[in-house]
């Protein structure tokens, strides 16, 4: 059995504890491969805990074959020590599909429950298959219909918690004002080129707990980019502590009280991300940090056009990018 402890912290909405860093699950290019299984269940071994899919990801049933075998290897006590979330795609977002969908993600898992399902998006698509959508195919999201399908998953226990993901603050805002179950995380694009400060204190206010996603850039992805892994800032810190960049990434994400995604299925770089628990940056460090001039990364270009829902990235995120 794994021997390291992850921190994990209380999810105001329902009591759940989500622990504070875990493995997101999508390949580049999305593809559910047999490595997707064996690098899970090599996690699950390290010790990670918590796991981030989506239907998008094709990395649903691999994800719950690991669970599987790790339950029957004895990796793992039982199905209650994971938390395992995945997402609800834009072709799905709709009020009558929302519920089917779930239904449909928690069979390719071979789960009764998830811990958190989550919208993916604020953007919807013409009912269809689960793929990325032509840009003429997307819809304005229906807040309320979706939003009371959300919450019928989780009344009728297939989550146990419900919430977003790239929501900004005035689409959160919209969102709550209708919301009878109010969301219980908001999954985000956050690092220290793009640490979202604003929306952080939003969130906080409102009681939703923020997961960062792309935590060192996304480096390798089709919208990731360098900015991070080349920031002399963090470069000097990592030397200057000898530890290694990403880490020094993590550590400052989980020392801003989010919890944070690592996507690596680099043996080495698994065992690395784990080592961050144990040491703190200092405040310098952390001022250092704060002072990195800010680029968002995900700009969202496949959802926005002229005759979409969202004309500019602006009005995608309601913000500077």
């Amino acid at each position: 059995m794994a021997n390291v402890f992850i921190p994990e912290t209380q999810l105001s909405r329902s009591g759940k504890a989500i622990p504070l860093l875990g493995f997101g699950t999508a390949e580049y290019p999305l593809s559910s491969s047999d490595s997707v299984k064996e690098n899970i269940l090599y996690a699950i071994q390290l010790g990670y805990r918590h796991f981030d899919s989506a239907s998008i990801y094709l990395s649903e049933q691999p994800l719950g074959e690991a669970v599987a075998d790790a339950l029957e290897l004895g990796l793992t006590n039982s199905r209650e020590e994971l938390f395992i979330t995945t997402k609800l795609w834009r072709s799905d977002a709709h009020g009558d599909r929302v519920v089917p969908a779930l239904e449909r993600s928690l069979k390719n898992l071979g789960l009764e429950y998830v811990d958190l399902y989550l919208v993916h998006f604020p953007v919807s698509a013409k009912p269809g298959e689960c793929e990325i959508p032509a840009k003429e195919d997307l819809l304005p999201f229906d807040y309320e219909g979706v939003w009371k399908a959300m919450e019928e998953c989780q009344k009728l226990g297939l989550a146990k918690c419900i919430g977003v993901s790239n929501f900004s603050c005035k689409k959160l805002e919209k969102l709550l004002s209708i919301a009878e179950i109010p969301p219980a995380v908001n999954q985000v694009e956050m690092n220290p080129v793009w640490q979202q400060q604003k929306l952080r204190e939003f969130c906080k206010e409102k009681g939703i707990h923020i997961t960062a996603y792309s935590p060192l850039g996304a480096k390798g992805t089709l919208w990731g980019t360098n900015r991070v892994m080349e920031s002399e800032v963090l470069q000097e810190i990592a030397k200057a502590k000898g530890k290694t960049l990403a880490q020094v990434c993590l550590r400052w994400a989980y020392e801003q009280g989010v919890s944070v995604l690592v996507k690596s299925f680099n043996i080495e770089r698994m065992k690395e991300n784990l080592d961050i628990f144990d040491w703190s940056l200092s405040p310098e460090e952390l001022n250092k940090i704060s002072q990195i001039p800010q680029k968002k990364g995900l700009v969202g270009l496949d959802v926005v056009s002229p005759d979409g829902p969202f004309k500019s990235p602006e009005e995608l995120w309601d913000e500077d990018v």
